[in-house]
């Protein structure tokens, strides 16, 4: 199965992710948004695999999540069984994001969080608050606010809940559930909606 790929990255991507595409073979599917993660990659029962990248990601952070689930694929292929975000991987997503990081794919004020999100690449962009706060602005949603951007004790939506917003702890802010008065840590990243009586 083919998928346009081409129209979700940036235009100058193009060449690098389709010899990537054509060296690596895999599906690549374009999917709905998932809560809980960006992309994966998976070996297909009928020995095929496959690569997932959710549909409502900006170009940037889309190109960023193929690559990572293709360093998963090349990492899988060179090394076997080896810890999904281990030192294997590490290099070889390094390795692989390596021709991306120009001016002419990724806007400049983006490139040194990158660059410095690459030397210790995690799970999730979204750990890394600077990168995923950088990213955000090429795709936030009208009508929501980072919960940093929510004063203190500003009650807010998530998922259709009600929340409280308090203190904010070394990188996360507690927020208390309004039903069942549960405290819960959000990162600061978080895109809520204020609550509007």
């Amino acid at each position: 199965m083919k998928t346009n790929y081409q129209t979700y990255i940036p235009e100058k991507a193009i060449p690098i992710v389709q010899y990537l595409i054509e060296q690596h073979s895999f599906i690549l599917k374009i999917v709905n948004q998932r809560q809980t993660k960006h992309g994966d990659f998976r070996k297909l029962p009928n020995g095929n695999f496959q690569i997932t990248v959710n549909n409502n990601l900006n170009k940037y952070q889309f190109l960023l999540t193929l690559i990572h689930e293709i360093a998963h694929h090349v990492t899988y292929k060179k090394f076997g069984h080896v810890k999904p975000h281990g030192k294997e991987w590490k290099t070889v997503f390094q390795h692989l994001m390596l021709p991306f990081l120009q001016p002419e794919i990724y806007p400049k004020h983006l490139l040194p969080l990158l660059a410095n999100y690459l030397k210790k690449p995690k799970a999730s962009t979204d750990a890394d608050v600077n990168l995923s706060l950088a990213f955000k602005e090429y795709s936030k949603v009208f009508g929501k606010n980072y919960i940093f951007e929510i004063p203190l004790g500003s009650l807010f939506v998530f998922k259709n809940k009600l929340y409280k917003r308090g203190n904010k702890r070394r990188t996360r802010f507690e927020c208390t559930h309004m039903l069942n008065k549960k405290v819960y840590l959000f990162n600061q990243n978080v895109e809520v909606k204020i609550y509007e009586k």
